[in-house]
């Protein structure tokens, strides 16, 4: 059946801020206490939302979570009025205020793992979200995320939502920043690429020394095995346990893929060629493999341009698009790379460049913010329409962040109970914009 490649974007939240809480990232680090542009970064994102959907891309829209986040507060062991528990935890626990106000769910390459229908047993849609038990920041977001996956891809007859997998280490998982689904055509069954960090129950493998694995290998097994995935067409490979510890924490900051192509670093996977023949023998020889060497490009300039963390898209007219954030045209020898890649015709024949600076600041570039969908005709009509990036939703859109985000925020802002109103109020009416029912624990 034919089907097309859908991106949902994260939106970004009205906390978005900088308070270095991921450790591991390198952006993220370089810029904590940095003040930060709530409403300049949801429009950022909003603005590549609409760009790709007027190329004629699908393009679709994924709520942030509640923040800050009192329910978790109150578990952990703040007590009183909404307001009085975000006054406490300011005074007794700052660093843990900062964790529960985090916008970091605008990096929905991390909010779940999909499998579209041609690949699944049942002929369905798979959703697990991610428990991402790594980041304590991060890992309060799964149950929202999976309420608003729900919300979005709501009938049961195409669509299949799983828990997220044990919140233990044994079972870490950063969804589809570390998974790649590549195919010849998208209503086909295709191979699910998986990569993890380490394996959690068998040490003697190699692992990063410096900074976290967060991905596990039996996370990778476990998420295969609930989307009912043919064993034949899934490729399990590790990452290079040494460019983690130059600060690749995902998959997606040295790779990205797209129907039968890989674009990837010379020094990715930790058995680089023999991922390459697993790869091709279940893809077959038109597989095309785009390895950047670290001569041309080093791991340090993937990492702080994010040449990687890019989109690689099919545009209607079946060309193949490089999304690109703006530090790759300001870094010398990512972007002589680029133009070279461009003139050799190589099967990237477009490229196009986003600022996102606002989130790249956080260490989140084009890939980061979007979750991909496949959907075949029936299911994209089975999609909350509202959810869907249009003239009209990008203008309301763009009139509602106008009127709920603040222009410039600091971790000292978080402090400030107002935030908690202003958070909620936009919320509440983003969820009637979205037509997302009930989704927020406030609304509860």
């Amino acid at each position: 059946m034919k089907a097309r490649e859908a991106n949902f974007d994260g939106l970004v939240g009205p906390t978005h801020n900088y308070s270095g809480l991921s450790y591991g990232n390198v952006a993220s680090a370089k810029n904590q206490a940095a003040p930060s542009n709530p409403k300049q970064a949801a429009k950022q994102g909003l603005d590549k939302m609409k760009a790709l959907a007027d190329m004629g891309m699908l393009q679709g829209v994924l709520a942030p979570q509640e923040r800050p986040d009192v329910h978790t507060l109150r578990r952990l062991g703040f007590t009183g009025s909404d307001k009085s528990i975000i006054e406490q935890a300011a005074k007794q626990a700052p660093k843990v205020l900062a964790a529960c106000c985090s916008a970091s769910s605008m990096w929905t390459a991390n909010a779940a793992t999909v499998s579209p229908s041609a690949d699944t047993a049942d002929g369905k849609i798979h959703f697990t979200p991610a428990n991402l038990t790594n980041k304590f920041h991060r890992s309060i977001e799964h149950e929202v995320t999976g309420r608003i996956l729900r919300s979005t891809f709501a009938d049961p007859e195409y669509f299949s939502h799983h828990s997220a997998l044990p919140a233990v280490e044994h079972f870490g998982d950063e969804g589809a920043a570390n998974h790649t689904r590549f195919c010849n055509e998208y209503g086909e069954q295709g191979v699910e690429f998986f990569v993890f960090g380490r394996y959690a129950f068998d040490t003697r493998h190699p692992a990063p020394k410096v900074f976290p694995a967060r991905h596990t290998f039996e996370a990778c097994e476990a998420v295969a095995r609930l989307h009912q995935l043919d064993p034949a067409k899934v490729v399990i490979a590790q990452q290079n346990p040494d460019v983690i510890d130059q600060g690749v924490f995902h998959n997606d900051v040295i790779a990205v893929g797209n129907k039968n192509i890989l674009f990837c670093h010379q020094q990715a996977f930790l058995d680089q060629q023999g991922t390459y023949r697993s790869l091709k023998e279940k893809m077959g020889e038109g597989f095309n493999i785009i390895e950047v060497p670290t001569s041309a490009v080093s791991v340090d300039d993937a990492v702080t341009s994010y040449l990687f963390n890019s989109q690689l898209i099919e545009t209607p007219n079946g060309e193949t698009l490089l999304v690109l954030p703006e530090e790759c045209r300001k870094n010398e020898n990512v972007w002589r790379y680029v133009e070279q890649l461009m003139a050799d015709k190589r099967g990237i024949d477009q490229v196009k460049v986003f600022d996102l600076k606002q989130s790249m600041a956080n260490g989140g570039g084009p890939a980061c913010l979007r979750l991909r969908v496949v959907l075949n005709e029936q299911e994209v009509r089975a999609v909350n329409p509202s959810t869907l990036m249009n003239d009209g939703l990008y203008g309301r859109l763009n009139q509602w962040v106008d009127k709920h985000y603040r222009d410039q925020m600091v971790e000292a802002d978080l402090a400030d109970p107002q935030l908690l109103d202003e958070s909620r109020a936009a919320l509440d009416e983003l969820t009637q914009i979205l037509a997302l029912g009930s989704v927020y624990p406030f609304q509860r």
